[in-house]
């Protein structure tokens, strides 16, 4: 009977005893309203006070106050970096509605409307500075032009050698190859994020990371692709000084260098018009397919120990293999 009463007794304590509702912080969330309305802009704009900003244009108009009350304008020029210092939201602004302190430094700093603040300017970061130029388009445009050109004539001379050339007279390594299959899906990925996410592709552009597994799946996967470029790219030249030498390999690297400008532009350019997806997959499919009906080497020859494709006659000494 006591030790029933002892249970009885314990299961009181357990379900009166005081329970710990953790540490109390009342002002954890107690935000200003200037605070929340950064918090909101941050999220739609992704960017807010005290973001650093490089400029691009050969110079922006800084006004002294909002609108009409300016009657002093001063200049920062290209390459110059600002901060930004205040941002307002004036509703009866027919150019645009949001106006965005900057300053250079504690004298050079004023007014400017955002839209024209984000025409001249870039985030104060390298990735995003390389994002820049990559996404010119007039540059795309102008760089398309000159690698096919380029290209087609490089083949040209190529072929007409009997050179080595991806896809063409490849060399027995998967490595080329997968380097231009590669860089044919970051390009696609690349340019499908452009366009159907580009919300988190402007987030990231004002936020980079090169570390995959810190970003949304789509942009992970997009980095780990550019990632995985320059690894291959790495075994790619060692793999090319070990197959060939001198002349032979300066040769197939700059065939190789122009068959991947190729690749960056087309389905760079052709999955903005949906086509892009249905034709990696036939690259994809040629490509390995002709490595390993034509590139590959299984056998070696006997006598000088270059590689064959098949037991017989080498093509490179004349001694019959068996």
């Amino acid at each position: 009977m006591r030790r029933v009463s002892c249970y009885l007794l314990l299961l009181l304590l357990t379900l009166t005893s005081c329970y710990n509702h953790g540490q109390q912080t009342p002002d954890a969330w107690d935000l200003t309203k200037q605070q929340i309305d950064s918090i909101s802009f941050s999220t739609t704009h992704h960017y807010t006070q005290n973001y650093n900003f490089v400029v691009n244009a050969s110079s922006l108009p800084l006004a002294d106050a909002i609108g009409d009350m300016a009657f002093d304008t001063m200049y920062v020029t290209k390459g110059e970096r600002i901060v930004v210092a205040e941002i307002k939201t004036v509703p009866n602004d027919t150019i645009d509605s949001i106006w965005v302190k900057v300053a250079r430094d504690q004298i050079t700093q004023g007014w400017i409307h955002e839209s024209e603040l984000l025409q001249g300017v870039s985030p104060d970061d390298p990735i995003s500075q390389f994002i820049d130029v990559f996404s010119n388009t007039h540059l795309l445009i102008f760089l398309a032009l000159l690698v096919v050109v380029g290209s087609f004539y490089a083949m040209r001379r190529l072929l007409r050698r009997r050179a080595y050339i991806v896809h063409f007279n490849d060399i027995d390594s998967i490595y080329p190859t997968l380097l231009c299959l590669l860089l044919s899906a970051s390009a696609t990925l690349y340019a499908g994020i452009q366009m159907f996410g580009a919300e988190s592709w402007r987030h990231f552009y004002y936020h980079p990371s090169l570390n995959p597994f810190a970003l949304p799946f789509h942009l992970g996967l997009f980095v780990a692709s550019v990632w995985a470029v320059i690894i291959v790219g790495v075994a790619v030249v060692d793999d090319i000084l070990r197959h060939l030498s001198g002349a032979d390999a300066i040769l197939y690297m700059a065939g190789l260098a122009a068959v991947c400008a190729v690749d960056y532009v087309l389905f760079s350019i052709s999955t903005l018009y949906y086509i892009g997806y249905p034709l990696l997959v036939v690259y994809v499919v040629l490509a390995l397919r002709v490595f390993f009906q034509r590139a590959h080497h299984p056998f070696s020859c006997g006598h000088c120990g270059r590689p064959i494709r098949q037991k017989g006659r080498c093509p490179h000494c004349g001694t019959e293999n068996v």
